[in-house]
């Protein structure tokens, strides 16, 4: 596969989302009430052309300058644009000129939807594995996002190190992607539709996880995901056994350890956030409810503290005393004190 191939699929062979041959790339789930006055602004030829698997909004917008890679017709752009405020900025990058014409015709349409003076946009072509080669400053970017493009990377590790290097210091990238139950074939990889529809350039989970922490971002974190079901008999048929999985990360840009360990800490989350005054949701694991102690691991702390959201938390707490590994995180010690005879063998380490 190559790149002059999903150029074609996106610029020409798919004129509308309603082209798509599955459900991989398309989003699903209830759509929050901030978010949907948002996207009643979005011109609707920007709409028509939104091929995305997922909703990449995270909380704490608010003039935030925000990157988005494989922006596509801009929906994302946009809407992020009506988020982050006129303070804000958003930044779109495409390697499909049709696209691109779509987003750029419509920027001056947006700002006055917005209620702004000028438009708080920008776009440029490029590939996403050759982030370096754009006119983009490295730290500079507080959020960087993706919704269902990196799975059409030719190289991914490229990919998240460009991100990596564009971010500022406590920055994140949040994105949906698809991804495999396993590596996939090479015969698979080669197909155009698959490859297209977002299937079968995903990444085994497992190996995406590991290529994030060669990277730098040491603690992967899984906000939600859902099982996709293609629902195409001819494309099931060739993918066969292959399960695959929407599914939304987040990637601090952080100091981390490896594993979550306990240091005795807590938060408190003060319910400031306009769109999440009940509880807020860091990932699957951490569903914070406004006003109670909650106790945390390391690395958990360090997301919450050096980060945009520092100013929504309470923080209790703080590094003098390691206490092993946080067990809600799912850490567990690999020592059972139990000693297993291995007849079969005389030797040892001691």
């Amino acid at each position: 596969m190559n790149h002059e191939s999903v150029q074609e699929y996106y610029g020409e062979t798919l004129q509308t989302s309603a082209d798509l041959q599955t459900n991989a790339c398309c989003t699903a789930g209830e759509v929050p009430d901030h978010l949907k006055a948002v996207l009643s602004k979005i011109h609707d030829e920007v709409l028509s052309k939104y091929y995305g698997c997922g909703l990449i909004a995270p909380d704490a917008l608010k003039g935030m300058r925000i990157l988005d890679l494989g922006s596509g017709s801009g929906r994302d752009v946009y809407a992020l644009a009506g988020l982050v405020g006129e303070t804000g900025h958003v930044v779109g990058v495409d390697m499909t000129d049709a696209q691109l014409d779509v987003a750029r015709s419509h920027e001056a349409f947006h700002a006055k939807a917005f209620g702004y003076a000028k438009p708080n946009t920008e776009f440029h072509k490029g590939l996403i594995e050759e982030l370096d080669k754009l006119p983009l400053e490295a730290g500079s970017f507080d959020i960087i996002v993706s919704n269902c493009v990196l799975n059409l990377a030719m190289d991914k590790e490229a990919v998240l190190r460009g991100v990596h290097h564009l971010l500022k210091p406590g920055g994140e990238m949040y994105f949906s992607d698809v991804y495999a139950d396993r590596r996939m074939p090479e015969a698979l990889t080669q197909d155009k539709v698959l490859y297209g529809e977002c299937l079968s350039g995903a990444l085994y989970w497992n190996d995406f996880e590991n290529i994030a922490k060669r990277v730098g971002f040491a603690d992967p974190r899984l906000v939600e995901d859902r099982v996709l079901t293609i629902e195409n008999p001819a494309i099931e048929a060739k993918v066969g056994n292959i399960g695959f999985t929407s599914a939304t990360y987040r990637l601090f840009k952080l100091d981390l350890e490896p594993a979550c360990e306990d240091y005795g800490q807590a938060v408190i989350y003060k319910g400031t956030l306009p769109e999440s005054p009940q509880n807020f949701v860091l990932d699957k694991r951490h569903r914070i409810e406004a006003g109670r102690v909650f106790a945390v691991c390391g690395n958990t702390y360090r997301m919450l503290n050096e980060s945009r959201f520092a100013q929504h938390f309470e923080f209790i707490g703080n590094w003098n005393t390691h206490y092993g590994l946080f067990a809600d995180c799912g850490g567990e010690t690999p020592f059972d004190g139990n000693i297993v005879e291995d007849t079969a063998s005389t030797g040892g380490c001691c």
